[in-house]
């Protein structure tokens, strides 16, 4: 792990630290580490580029994508729909963003 991508999960998890318990908890994904809402994928750092990665409502990612916040995550080739790679790279946005991804996981 690169030294930016390493600091980019430190910091990843300091945020969602607040956020953790009950059916919110670590699991893994595309061979990273993630944040998982009653066993449902929410949100990671991207282990090849340290960005942010979040589980949004299909609208709510492309409101993001329009404001400028990120693109539409494509592993592969192949969009997800609901999947929005944040390219804002501030506190306050990805606070937002995983909490956004954590309430939308417990509806």
């Amino acid at each position: 792990m690169t030294d930016h991508i390493e600091a980019q999960s430190d910091r990843f998890w300091e945020l969602s630290e607040p956020l953790m318990g009950g059916p919110v908890a670590e699991g893994s994904m595309m061979g990273s580490k993630c944040i998982r809402v009653s066993g449902d994928f929410a949100a990671m750092i991207h282990s090849k580029t340290g960005d942010l990665i979040v589980k949004l409502a299909a609208d709510d990612v492309l409101s993001e994508i329009e404001a400028g916040h990120g693109l539409a995550f494509a592993p592969n080739g192949k969009v997800f729909k609901e999947w929005l790679q944040v390219t804002a790279n501030d506190d306050d946005s990805w606070t937002r963003l995983i909490t956004g991804a954590v309430t939308f996981g417990s509806r």
